[in-house]
């Protein structure tokens, strides 16, 4: 058990990212695939990966990968794999998975043959009949690609975007890994003026200031492998002592802003809850009529996208009068906007300098953004 294989599975788009935070904390062997990420690590890993990752969604343990055309062989590459090494005789080993494009289709069989094979080790380990799966979770999940199958512990539980301090949203709520990696990808680090000026829940500019802390978006939650008989309690204490001792001290100035006053509500609160209200502040503004006076700064925002909040047409009309108001803004700022709407830069006014395609949810959208270092947006139609 000195050697683990992770897996941490990403949003669509992401996986860069994730690959770079593993990269940062130190970790062996990363490989980024199509919403995956691999990497090598021990034991101590997990605590430190459940605990400080922003944009992966979960942790997973890599016991074993194979060939699988069939379900004898599926039964037997699970069969093959040291379960009770993992898995105490309570523990519970619920299944579930997934196939693409392989012979074994059926998701169900595919469970009911990992959930028996597992069994059937850990009986023979134990010198058990029947399992009483009475305690800790060990959920295992399985993956079938192109006939390839991997086997995987859980160690997370509920998915990493559950920070712990949100418990409820309003209405078209951003995934919390998703806004970190939207803060990311616009280059903040802490240092300049933020501005979420669609700030909803205020889940963007709340992970803008965790990142400016440097503060463990995993802290004020629980996960899976905590309770696990072979992963001693002082591993996650040490890796939680390791994160808080990364933290940064400062003053940053960063702002969210929402037309609803409830939302602002909602926003503090979450703050509250996510322990940076010192850090972020929130107010009822219309971003229609934003500005800034600072030489400086980054706008990150996710507006609506006409598809639940708005029509398209109130969706443009906003995106017309967001756009005029950034490019009043001062010369150095940066602007990052997250839409699903396939016309937006048409009603933004401006052509994005960079484009980036990701997920929110199941619904695909772009990252446009633009940066002022050259002077004003190109108007439409212009270079």
């Amino acid at each position: 058990m000195e050697k683990l294989t992770f897996v941490i599975p990403t949003l669509l788009g992401v996986e860069g990212l994730t690959a770079d935070e593993l990269r940062r904390m130190g970790m062996a062997e990363v490989r980024a695939e199509n919403g995956r990420v691999f990497c090598q690590g021990e034991p101590k890993d997990i605590p430190r990966l459940n605990l400080r990752l922003r944009t992966g969604e979960r942790v997973l343990l890599q016991l074993g990968a194979f060939p699988a055309r069939s379900f004898e062989e599926l039964f037997q590459g699970v069969l093959a794999l040291p379960w009770e090494d993992f898995i105490p005789k309570n523990g519970r080993f619920p299944v579930k998975g997934y196939s693409l494009n392989s012979a074994l289709h059926s998701v169900p069989a595919c469970q009911s043959i990992v959930k028996k094979a597992a069994a059937t080790r850990l009986g023979q380990a134990y010198r058990l009949e029947t399992l009483p799966e009475d305690g800790a979770l060990y959920q295992i999940q399985f993956s079938l690609m192109k006939d390839q199958a991997a086997l995987l512990l859980d160690t997370t539980g509920p998915g990493l975007y559950k920070r712990g301090y949100r418990a409820v949203g309003v209405e078209a709520p951003l995934r919390e890994t998703l806004a970190a990696a939207l803060v990311l990808l616009s280059g903040y680090w802490g240092r300049d003026p933020f501005c979420d000026p669609f700030c909803g829940s205020g889940t963007i500019a709340i992970e803008a200031a965790l990142i400016a802390k440097n503060r463990a978006p995993g802290l004020n939650r629980t996960f899976s492998a905590q309770k696990w008989a072979w992963l001693p309690s002082q591993t996650w204490v040490d890796g939680a002592g390791e994160a808080m001792d990364l933290e940064y001290d400062g003053d940053y100035d960063i702002w969210g802003g929402d037309i609803d006053p409830a939302a602002v509500a909602l926003a503090q609160a979450n703050a509250e809850k996510a322990e940076v209200e010192d850090l972020v502040r929130f107010s009822q503004a219309d971003a229609r009529t934003f500005y800034r006076r600072e030489p400086y700064g980054r706008v990150v925002c996710n507006p609506p996208y006409g598809e639940r909040l708005l029509d398209q047409q109130a969706a443009e009309a906003l995106y017309r009068d967001f756009g005029r108001a950034v490019r009043g803004l001062p010369k150095g700022w940066r602007v990052s906007v997250l839409s699903g709407h396939w016309a937006f830069e048409q009603a933004f006014g401006a052509p994005a300098e960079k484009k980036r395609k990701l997920y929110n949810g199941m619904l695909p959208c772009n990252l446009y953004q633009y940066g002022v270092k050259r002077g004003s947006f190109p108007q439409k139609g212009k270079k």
